[in-house]
């Protein structure tokens, strides 16, 4: 399907986060033990219902950075469900639900020791599966276990899968071609936000507001006098804004400078956003000077990088937001990364405001209507994709419970 008409980027495109075909279900049995490409997983029980209704659940989310769960547990809230992230025995990243079966304390205010997660209020241990393993002056056998999700540790991040256990399935983490590769340099953050994470995908997709909201680095008036080009190609949602013999505006004449390149000439510029579900945006930004082939420009007339956008929701109003920016220029420049990074998280620091700020008039006025415009389209697309599969997989979720229901 294609909204308007315009030069696709396909190659660079499927780079970006390759799409992947899911794997062919299996039918949901008893919890069981599954480990594989470092994934330990326990099959969850069927009677959680609409606990997770706004959220794709099936898939991966970025949950962690691997330094944050390095010597000690980290509790952190996905998708609603409360989870604590450690190490196991051979230093594995592990996600159990954040519950000590003693007394229900969070397990998060423990201590892991020797693998295990040793609860920080009576002493009960953990193991990384999610069984009882020890009790001060008390055997725990037949204790219940609680709930273990799926991670799997990969490119930089900690990734970790809410849903059906049986479906999770390594290879689907997205293929991220410049993480760790010597050509590329990387440097993020962790924003937390009160908002919808749909609002944040809003946002990624419709970069008109850079103009308003960020006028001070990236934004200019000449963004709203180029139409955005919108298309979808299967789960995946692509808008592009390309404009021509402008000026760069500072941000971008700070790249041009630290790529030894003049910032004081005529350039083109170019906005590609790729969203993929969940809700993960990826976007080709630069300048190049004019004339040169924009994006396709020679790499000595052009600085560009990649926008990365992870966002994981806490709950319906509130996100992780993991934010980066991948560059093929200067690579090994430290400096750069760090320089990039702090204009970088200035910006999105201005996003923040105005996405809790959305968020509190979204609640104080649920039954509004809202304007759609015709920048809206990359955003609206997104929204299609996330409700399409939410919906298949509370359908799958019924249908498993009724069955549940009707062979007891």
């Amino acid at each position: 399907m294609r909204l308007g008409t315009a030069r696709g980027h396909g190659v660079l495109a499927a780079q970006l986060l390759r799409p992947r075909a899911p794997p062919g279900s299996q039918r949901a049995g008893l919890p069981q033990i599954v480990s594989q490409d470092n994934i330990l997983v326990r099959c969850p029980q069927t009677d959680r219902l609409g606990a997770l209704q706004m959220f794709p659940k099936d898939t991966w989310y970025v949950a962690a950075l691997p330094a944050d769960i390095d010597g000690r547990p980290l509790g952190r809230r996905i998708c609603g469900l409360q989870m604590v992230f450690f190490r196991g025995p051979e230093g594995q990243a592990t996600a159990l639900e954040d519950w000590c079966p003693h007394r229900g304390a969070p397990l998060s205010l423990g201590r892991v020791v020797d693998g295990r997660l040793v609860c920080g209020y009576h002493g009960l241990e953990m193991g990384h599966v999610g069984r009882t393993v020890a009790m001060p002056g008390q055997r725990v056998r037949g204790f219940a276990p609680i709930a273990a999700y799926p991670v799997v540790e990969r490119h930089g991040f900690v990734w970790v899968w809410p849903g059906d256990a049986s479906k999770a399935d390594p290879a689907l983490v997205p293929d991220l071609h410049w993480a760790g590769h010597p050509d590329w340099a990387y440097g993020g953050g962790l924003y937390h936000i009160a908002c919808d994470y749909r609002l944040m995908v809003d946002n990624l997709m419709d970069l008109t507001h850079e103009t308003y909201v960020h006028a001070d680095s990236i934004g200019q008036p000449e963004i709203e006098d180029v139409a955005p080009v919108t298309r979808v190609e299967g789960d995946h949602v692509i808008t592009s804004r390309v404009m021509h013999n402008i000026s760069a505006p500072p941000f971008w004449r700070m790249a041009l400078r630290s790529n030894g390149l003049a910032d004081d000439v005529p350039v083109d510029r170019w906005q590609i956003c790729h969203f993929t579900p969940p809700s993960h945006v990826m976007i080709e930004v630069g300048v190049a000077h004019a004339g040169h082939g924009g994006i396709d420009a020679p790499a000595d007339k052009k600085a560009g990088s990649i926008v990365v956008d992870f966002i994981t929701p806490e709950t319906e109003h509130s996100i992780w937001y993991f934010w980066g920016m991948a560059r093929n220029f200067k690579p090994h420049d430290k400096a750069l990364t760090a320089s990039i990074r702090e204009g970088q998280g200035k910006i999105f620091a201005e996003d923040q405001q105005m996405l809790e700020l959305q968020q509190r008039n979204h609640l104080l006025h649920p039954t509004r209507k809202l304007l759609g415009l015709n920048t809206d389209a990359g955003g609206v697309q997104a929204r299609r994709i996330v409700e399409r599969i939410v919906a298949a997989e509370r359908a799958r979720e019924a249908a498993g419970v009724e069955l549940a229901r009707a062979t007891r």
